[in-house]
């Protein structure tokens, strides 16, 4: 998030409403819902993951025992589980 200062972005007599009720404090103006974007949209995280949760039930499924997978994966057994868990459905 970047700070912008509204005298460049609205008009005056928005300016001069707004400053009736917060004159001088930092607001935060949130994206209409619409307009809002899920974690993970903007990068290819949510693939990378997708991709290595199927590759620990894979590696599950091949007889890897759940503290293996942890020290394979680098994560903890209860992830592990929570992987295998959302995978079984």
């Amino acid at each position: 998030m970047s700070y912008k200062n509204s005298i460049d972005l609205l008009p005056k007599e928005l300016i001069e409403q707004v400053q009736k009720y917060i004159d001088g404090k930092v607001i935060y103006i949130p994206k209409k819902q619409e307009n809002k974007k899920h974690w993970g949209d903007n990068t290819d995280t949510k693939q990378i993951l997708s991709m290595r949760n199927l590759q620990i039930y894979t590696d599950y499924e091949n007889g890897m025992s759940i503290p293996q997978l942890a020290e394979k994966y680098c994560l903890a057994e209860k992830s592990i589980q929570r992987i295998l868990k959302q995978k079984k459905k």
